[in-house]
C-alpha cells in the first residue's frame, strides 16, 4: 500500500482544462505534461529565495530548502546503499504534496504550524475520495481517532510514518509535522533498500511507490526537472559581444531584476500596478511590477519595437524559431516562448528574453522577482522569435 491517500483525479484539472484558452495572456506555473500543467496550477505564496540557494524556478521557503538539503546529507547514514538522492527530488515531492508547506509558519527547529492534514479517509466522498482507512494511530499524528488521513508536508499516512519516520533534526522525536523529520523520512522511503535515484527508471519507480499514479509521477518529475535545471545554473551570463538593439533590450530587461512579479503589471513605459487575478488567485492590484509579457513589452520598447501585450500574440511577431530547431538556434535578444502543446502558438502561456548560454530574463510567476533563469527552468519550450 502506498504511503498516502489513494489517487484521485484532480478537480483542478477539469477546471483548468475547460478554461485554458483564457490563460494565454500572462505567466502561470505549469507542470510537465500538458494535462498535468493544467491540473496543478499552484498558488505561489513564498518569495523567491534566489538562484544560488533554491534555483530560480523554485518557490521554496528557505527553511524547507534547508530540510531537503539536510535529508540529503543524512540519507547515507540511514540507507547506505542509496544513490542519487538530491534535494530537487524531495522538493518535487513536497511541491505536489503541500506546495512546500505554503501558508504555514516553519520554526527554526523545523516545526510546521498549523499542522498539515489531508482529507479524512472515512468514505464520506470529501475530496473525491471514497476509500475507508481505519485508524492506526489513535489520532496521534492525524488528530483523528476514528479514521486516517495523510499528514505533514510530505503527506505520510500514519501507519507508514510509524515504520519510516525519522528524527531529522536530532531532537529525539520523530514528527511528520517537522520539516527535517518529514524530509528525511521521505528520503528513506524513496530510497527503499538502496535505489539509484540517479537512474530515471528507478526514480520513477520510487515516485510511483510514493503514490500509485502515472499522472502523479509526471507531476513530480516535472518539478524535479525544473528545480534541477535551476540549481545547475551558473546564475550569470555576460553580455560581452552583444551589441545594437539586442544589447539595449537585454540591458533594459536586466535592469529590472529584483522587481516584483505583478499579474497584469508592466507596459512600454515600465513597471505598473497589475490587476486581479491570476489562475492561482493571485492579484497584482497592489503590486507595482511586471508579468512576463509586460516585461518583454517594456524591454523591446526601449529599442523602439512595439509588442502586443500577451505572450501568445508576441509569438506572431518577427521570425519564428521553431522548438524543433533546439535552443542552440536562439540568439541573445530573442523572445523565448513556452506553451501547453507543441506547434500550437495559441497555447503559449509564457515568454522570456534569451540572454545566451541557456539563460533568459524571466518574470516567472506571482510571488517571485524578475530574475535570470535557465530556459530549462520552465516547461513546454515552444521556440522563439527574432525581432532584432
Amino acid at each position: 500500500m502506498n504511503r498516502r491517500q489513494p489517487q484521485r483525479r484532480s478537480r483542478r484539472f477539469l477546471k483548468w482544462g475547460l478554461i485554458s484558452g483564457l490563460l494565454l495572456a500572462l505567466t502561470v506555473s505549469p507542470l510537465s505534461g500538458a494535462a498535468d500543467r493544467l491540473a496543478l496550477l499552484s498558488q505561489q505564496d513564498n518569495a523567491d529565495v534566489g538562484l544560488a540557494e533554491a534555483g530560480t524556478s523554485a518557490d521554496i521557503p528557505p527553511r524547507m530548502l534547508k530540510a531537503y538539503k539536510n535529508a540529503v546529507q543524512l540519507i547515507g547514514s540511514r540507507v547506505p546503499k542509496c544513490r542519487g538522492m538530491r534535494w530537487p527530488v524531495l522538493a518535487g515531492i513536497a511541491k505536489v504534496e503541500s506546495n512546500h508547506a505554503a501558508g504555514r509558519d516553519i520554526s527554526s527547529t523545523g516545526d510546521i504550524r498549523p499542522k498539515i492534514y489531508g482529507v479524512l479517509l472515512n468514505g464520506s466522498g470529501a475530496g473525491g475520495n471514497t476509500s475507508v482507512f481505519t485508524d492506526t494511530d489513535g489520532g496521534k499524528w492525524d488528530g483523528n481517532a476514528s479514521s486516517e488521513r495523510a499528514v505533514g508536508p510530505f503527506q505520510f499516512m500514519p501507519a507508514t510514518w510509524e515504520s519510516t519516520g525519522q528524527d531529522g533534526n536530532r531532537d529525539g522525536d520523530r514528527d511528520p509535522h517537522n520539516a527535517d523529520d518529514a524530509a528525511l523520512g521521505a528520503a528513506v522511503y524513496l530510497c527503499g533498500k538502496g535505489r539509484n535515484l540517479g537512474a530515471a527508471s528507478q526514480l520513477r519507480a520510487a515516485i510511483f511507490q510514493y503514490n500509485h499514479s502515472n499522472e502523479y509521477v509526471a507531476n513530480v518529475t516535472g518539478w524535479i526537472s525544473q528545480y534541477s535545471a535551476a540549481a545547475g545554473s551558473s546564475g550569470s551570463t555576460s553580455l560581452k559581444g552583444v551589441t545594437g538593439k539586442a544589447r539595449t533590450v537585454l540591458e533594459a530587461a536586466l535592469s529590472q531584476r529584483g522587481t516584483p512579479y505583478s499579474w497584469g503589471g508592466g507596459n512600454a513605459d515600465g513597471k505598473s500596478t497589475g490587476s486581479c487575478c491570476s489562475p492561482s488567485g493571485k492579484s497584482g492590484a497592489g503590486i507595482k511590477g511586471f508579468d512576463c509579457s509586460g516585461l518583454t513589452t517594456f524591454a523591446f520598447a526601449r529599442a523602439g519595437i512595439r509588442l502586443p501585450r500577451t505572450a501568445a500574440a508576441q509569438a506572431g511577431r518577427g521570425r519564428r524559431i521553431p522548438a524543433s530547431a533546439g535552443q542552440g538556434a536562439l540568439q541573445p535578444g530573442d523572445l523565448v516562448f513556452f506553451g501547453y502543446a507543441q506547434g500550437r502558438d495559441s497555447t503559449i502561456y509564457h515568454v522570456g528574453i534569451y540572454l545566451g548560454g541557456g539563460q533568459m530574463v524571466n518574470a516567472a510567476r506571482p510571488g517571485t522577482l524578475v530574475r535570470q533563469d535557465p530556459v530549462d527552468a520552465m516547461p513546454g519550450y515552444a521556440g522563439g522569435a527574432r525581432l532584432l
